[in-house]
């Protein structure tokens, strides 16, 4: 969907100014371990503690810890039809399980 994202946008005369190539869904980084986890039938990975990320990055941490809830309205406005708008049907495709 990245790729295909970018392609629409490529060739739409209507895509001008900034497009979010996110996801339909917003999800946050516990959710996406625990979808990876099911989809690759292994128990999910704990997280980092929130310290740990601050520790790490600093400011940056709460974009890590909470994340950005980005939408890609501009892209649907656009017309764009996602190929794997779900999760779990988007981590199959890409690790091929």
């Amino acid at each position: 969907d990245v790729v295909g994202s970018l392609l629409h946008c490529l060739d739409s005369e209507a895509a001008r100014g900034p497009v979010n190539v996110t996801a339909p869904e917003p999800v946050t980084n516990a959710e996406l371990s625990k979808a990876l986890g099911r989809v690759l039938h292994r128990p999910a990975v704990a997280p980092v503690p929130a310290f740990a990320i601050k520790a790490l990055y600093g400011e940056m941490a709460a974009i890590v810890t909470t994340g950005v809830r980005a939408v890609p309205a501009r892209l649907e406005e656009l017309g764009y039809a996602f190929r794997r708008p779900g999760l779990d049907d988007a981590l199959r495709a890409a690790t091929g399980r």
